[in-house]
């Protein structure tokens, strides 16, 4: 298995600290990728690939969509289903997955395009999904322009989705259109045990030798300490400033 494999089936190890640290989805920006098939009046079936813990799962139930979740690690999904009830679970990838052609209206990817090979994805999700629906592909990144941020970012190393975006964002391949972008500015109030799971979640963290972990989670420790303040209830939180980058392609 390559060190990228490696890294992007990691994240099992890591369910709790995956589901405690890292951020919801803006119920906007999942309108938003689903909104060119919203228009047609009816319920829609959406597939969440690559669905962890169920992040993105939830903004598309609340949706009002009809949800499967599909992702590589039997131990995210087996979080996802005590996080999010009633959603049907299958293990797959984009470039393999267990539901019949042209079986949904949308197709979505919370911070996993960036994992897959794009152009069997892409020929996969197309198989998947049918003529006129949308392949959604969604990251919630760090506003590097916060010192904070950029801070964490020296700590912990940039991820690959992180790259991806500074570069010019995915490329995706036929049979699905070119791709439009939006993107939502927020902030995160997070605890120190937050930040820390955050952390602990990410891939480079996971598979890094214990020796590495552990000045990682020091550092980013001593960074929370220096910088925290007091919330209404007394404990010490963080502003953590994202952006949230969205797309969304149409099927031929």
């Amino acid at each position: 298995m390559s060190s990228r494999e490696e890294m992007s089936r990691s994240f099992g190890a890591a369910a709790g600290a995956y589901e405690s640290g890292r951020p919801e989805y803006p119920g906007a920006a999942v309108e938003w990728m689903l909104e060119p098939v919203r228009r047609e009046g009816r319920a829609l079936r959406v597939a969440d690939v690559g669905a962890g813990t169920g992040k993105l799962t939830r903004a598309i139930v609340e949706s009002g969509a009809d949800v499967v979740a599909i992702d590589p690690d039997a131990g995210m999904l087996a979080s996802l289903r005590e996080n999010v009830h009633g959603v049907p679970t299958f293990v797959g990838t984009a470039e393999r997955m267990p539901l019949p052609d042209a079986s949904v209206d949308a197709l979505l990817l919370g911070q996993a395009w960036h994992w897959v090979d794009p152009p069997v994805a892409a020929a996969e999700c197309g198989r998947v999904v049918r003529s006129g629906g949308v392949l959604g592909l969604i990251w919630n990144v760090r506003d590097e322009s916060d010192a904070f941020v950029r801070g964490l970012t020296a700590i912990m190393h940039p991820s690959s989705a992180e790259q991806m975006i500074a570069d010019g964002g995915p490329t995706v391949a036929a049979p699905f259109g070119p791709l439009e972008k939006r993107t939502w500015g927020w902030t995160r109030t997070m605890t120190r045990n937050a930040l820390l799971d955050m952390v602990a979640s990410r891939s480079y963290v996971i598979t890094a030798e214990p020796g590495e972990r552990e000045r990682v989670m020091t550092e980013i420790a001593a960074l929370f300490d220096g910088a925290s303040r007091q919330n209404d209830d007394g404990l010490p939180v963080v502003e953590l400033p994202y952006r949230t980058e969205a797309f969304r392609g149409i099927r031929a």
